[in-house]
């Protein structure tokens, strides 16, 4: 007999999660397929020597009461269920250049963001708070950012060019490259990349930062438990390969690839874009649809190195280090060269059992998909195993050399304090995530076209829909609102809308 289903989701990312979760709420009967052997995207973790490292989601911002990623986290019923870890209050992010001793701090809540800021540039305290001003008006002017109101993008902001502007508030250089200094978090095209990305990336962590406690995927698995609860069906080891069109040319079914096929009235897509026009099949998309999205861009992808530390050796940072070359490179450390790699890179740790020592560190810098090219037809994840052979370790190792090697200006003789190194590459992000070139947020958007990479929840298959980093927002943030817009055009925004509006009373009533 076959399963029929309200919503079928393809995809397990957040984006997917986030919305299959929303529509189990309003009773519908939902499942969600997922290729991998693990749930959530960006949010998978690994586990080496017993401890957890995080793939994607390093920290998450917004999570203090009140603020927009709790009250969202709250209503899908998991806010109470995540361990977290305030991170340093006074620096969660540390900005460094090349031989500059000196940590620029970015810092939680915004009266504490200028303060700290305005002890290393006393003269730029006035625009350090016009800073403040303008990305929380930019914030304040995107459609669900604050749950409810807003219907349209302001056309204005979303021109507005983020080096443009960072020139306008500061004739500083030095403090123009610090405000951009966590631009790792949008891939680092600062020159072109429109302002809106760079306020909606830092405003939530500037209101608070956390880490997550043992790892991201608490996350999606938080939210698997709850959509069972709801009574919705999830499966993993389940990649769709076939999109199945009725003679009325209705989207009625998927099959997977172990066979199964599965029917629903409606769908959504969470995987890569350029994988889901695949399995459409170009014939039924219009050719202008088609070219526009071939010809997007994506962001560059990276390379990650995470090291096991012997015990009580390295201190413990509560916060992330980005470190670039020089000043200079932080409009677009993307652009490397290969013999100067890393010229940018990520630095966070996480504590041991005794807090004061760090049990492992992970390290990420910018990859060009190119420098893996060469292995771009193998296919290696826990779901789908294959060895790509002797000159790809060799190129792993190389590249973890390098990375330790420039770790070691700043925390001296690590590598004496090493105990295991694992490496992760373009093609692994490409495997496990399913981003196209392993790209780490989907596509390059640009101030001076910003449209072109704007795509709506609503396809022109009536009952298939859209969400995810590569049609929205990246980022724990971008894909919860993403997932939210895209269940208000299937149930409509006024019952979305609603129910935030309910729980938001709720919660003032309760206080």
């Amino acid at each position: 007999m076959k399963k029929q289903y309200d919503i079928l989701v393809i995809g397990s990312g957040l984006g997917g999660l986030v919305s299959a979760l929303i529509l189990a709420k309003e009773g519908l009967k939902v499942c969600v397929l997922e290729k991998n052997n693990q749930y959530g995207g960006n949010l998978q973790t690994f586990s080496r020597n017993k401890l957890i490292f995080d793939t994607g989601v390093h920290y998450v911002g917004g999570l203090s009461e009140g603020q927009n990623l709790h009250q969202f986290f709250s209503y899908l019923g998991i806010m109470d269920g995540l361990q977290l870890q305030k991170m340093d209050e006074n620096g969660f992010d540390k900005i460094t250049f090349g031989d500059d001793e000196s940590e620029y701090p970015h810092a939680q809540g915004y009266r504490n963001f200028v303060q700290q800021l305005s002890a290393f540039f006393p003269e730029e305290r006035e625009n350090l708070e016009n800073y403040c001003e303008e990305i929380q008006r930019i914030c304040n002017g995107f459609p669900r950012y604050n749950l409810v109101g807003k219907d349209q993008y302001n056309e204005e902001i979303l021109h507005l060019n983020t080096k443009r502007f960072i020139e306008s508030i500061t004739a500083n250089e030095k403090l123009q490259a610090v405000l951009l200094g966590s631009n790792f978090l949008y891939a680092g095209d600062s020159e072109n990349v429109p302002f809106y990305v760079h306020a909606l990336t830092v405003n939530s962590y500037i209101q608070s930062a956390y880490k997550c406690v043992q790892g991201g995927s608490q996350i999606s698995k938080l939210l698997i438990r709850k959509l069972r609860e709801y009574g919705a069906e999830v499966y993993k080891h389940a990649e769709v390969s076939e999109m199945v069109f009725d003679e009325n040319n209705v989207l009625s079914s998927v099959k997977t690839k172990s066979g199964k096929e599965y029917f629903s009235e409606k769908f959504i897509s969470n995987i890569e874009i350029r994988s889901l026009i695949k399995l459409i099949g170009e014939d039924r998309l219009k050719k202008s649809f088609l070219n526009r999205i071939l010809s997007w861009k994506p962001i560059s992808s990276c390379f990650s190195v995470y090291l096991v530390l012997k015990p009580d050796a390295i201190p413990n940072f509560n916060y992330n280090i980005y470190h670039f070359s020089s000043q200079e490179s932080v409009w677009n450390a993307f652009r490397y060269k290969k013999e100067t790699w890393p010229e940018t890179y990520m630095l966070s740790s996480t504590a041991s059992k005794n807090p004061e020592f760090a049990e492992s560190i992970t390290a990420i810098s910018y990859m060009n998909f190119e420098e893996v090219r060469e292995w771009e037809n193998t296919i290696n994840t826990i779901a789908d195993q294959e060895e790509r052979g002797k000159c790809y370790e060799q190129f792993k190792t190389e590249k973890a050399e390098k990375m330790i090697q420039a770790l070691e200006k700043k925390i001296p003789d690590l590598r004496n304090h090493i105990k295991n190194i694992y490496t992760s590459s373009p093609l692994s992000y490409r495997d496990y995530i399913g981003s196209f070139e392993g790209n780490m947020y989907g596509y390059v958007k640009s101030s001076e076209n910003p449209l072109k990479t704007m795509v709506s929840p609503r396809t022109k298959i009536d009952n298939l829909f859209l969400t995810g980093q590569s049609v929205n927002m990246h980022g724990i943030l971008g894909c919860t609102i993403g997932a939210f817009n895209t269940c208000a055009e299937m149930v409509g925004k006024e019952v979305i809308d609603e129910r935030l509006t309910q729980m938001i009373k709720t919660n003032k009533s309760e206080k």
